[in-house]
């Protein structure tokens, strides 16, 4: 069984800024997702592609899916083409795949795996497969980065003059190739400043816990109480009519919505478990079975039926997907045959947060193609 350490390298963000939430989070159930089964598989396969690349000992792994096949290529090619350019100045680089990375100078019982580490005379490079579609992460002043980088010190600072840690985030489903390079001084500099008392504080559970991103991925988010006293300020618009907010009043509201939203819903389905798990009753509330729709029990027995009565024409034909063609046909023959049938519609105007870095829309460009769409 592999071993998870509380404060791990990939949830260093959350317990950096809010050191109670792992021993608050040890309470709860860490549901797997979809998403990280995929991004485990990406790994492994990476990982294989990379060793057989290199020469060394790997397994073969069959890969149904193109997309995986194309970027887990994508990311040793990016690798092997680094590897070369570090060997013009170093002579015998060390190439670590999936190396366990020991940081727990600076943080209790604190491990994790990198990717892939490169050793070369005075610099280490440190490079992070992030397979997830979602958000695009920065390589920049990133705290699991800094940790892997601690690391990989500890392993061979002893027996190289290591000047620098470099740090690369490829993240091919985004399109993102992150680097951040930091001097071993800094490095050392933030372990001992910083980020030893926030890990003892968050491996003792000790601290405040405040409100912040770090509270919608928390798998104890549900009922943090900061999360509830955040949106609880709300209520002094209770009274008041829509129509006589202020401008900076719209703006706070605006600044809830999403999260209040995605909360609300977390809290029925929390709630909703509990009284099926438990049995417990919540005030006000039942469970009910959900409405659904008609369902043959056998389809084949009948069609036979509906054409044996003369109704023939029973089934209805569509075409597949993009995606599903282009793994039947292959990226490369699907660009060739469709690359002048393919165009992608504008989106609806949508309001997101400043920080988004998708491009803002003209207003009158934003209203005109929104009507030539519908």
């Amino acid at each position: 069984m592999t071993k998870h350490a509380l404060l791990s390298a990939s949830s260093s963000h959350r317990w950096l800024t809010c050191p109670p939430l792992p021993r608050l989070e040890s309470y709860f159930e860490n549901k797997t997702s979809e998403e990280a089964h995929e991004g485990t598989l990406a790994h492994v396969v990476a990982e294989n592609k990379l060793r057989k690349a290199l020469g060394m000992t790997h397994r073969t792994i069959q890969v149904s899916d193109t997309e995986m096949d194309t970027h887990t290529d994508d990311y040793v090619t990016y690798i092997m083409e680094l590897l070369e350019r570090i060997k013009k100045t170093t002579k015998d680089p060390i190439v670590l795949i999936e190396q366990r990375l020991d940081f727990s100078d600076y943080v209790p019982d604190g491990f994790g795996t990198g990717d892939c580490v490169i050793v070369a005379d005075n610099c280490i490079h440190i490079i992070d497969l992030k397979y997830g579609r979602g958000v695009e992460v920065s390589a920049e002043d990133n705290p699991q980065m800094k940790l892997y980088a601690l690391g990989a010190l500890k392993l061979y600072d002893a027996l190289y003059d290591i000047e620098e840690v470099v740090m690369t985030i490829f993240q091919p489903r985004k399109f993102n190739i992150s680097t951040d390079t930091i001097s071993t001084q800094d490095l050392l500099y933030w372990a001992e400043g910083e980020l030893k008392e926030k890990a003892e504080l968050a491996f003792e559970g000790k601290g405040v816990v405040e409100y912040g991103p770090w509270c919608q991925f928390s798998n104890c988010g549900v009922v943090l109480r900061a999360r509830y006293n955040h949106h609880k300020k709300l209520e002094r618009f209770e009274l008041k009519s829509p129509h006589l907010l202020t401008d900076d009043e719209v703006e706070e509201v605006l600044s809830h919505v999403d999260d209040l939203t995605k909360w609300a819903n977390e809290v029925k389905e929390y709630a909703t478990k509990v009284a099926l798990q438990s049995g417990k009753s919540w005030n006000g509330y039942k469970l009910v079975a959900g409405r659904t729709v008609r369902k043959f029990t056998d389809e084949e027995k009948v069609a036979e039926i509906a054409k044996a009565n003369g109704y023939t024409d029973i089934y209805k034909q569509s075409l597949l997907s993009m995606t599903d063609l282009q793994k039947m046909m292959g990226k490369a023959k699907f660009d060739t045959l469709f690359n002048t049938l393919i165009y992608k519609p504008v989106g609806t105007p949508v309001l997101v947060p400043t920080s988004d870095k998708r491009k803002a829309i003209e207003i009158t460009q934003a209203k005109d193609e929104f009507k030539k769409e519908n």
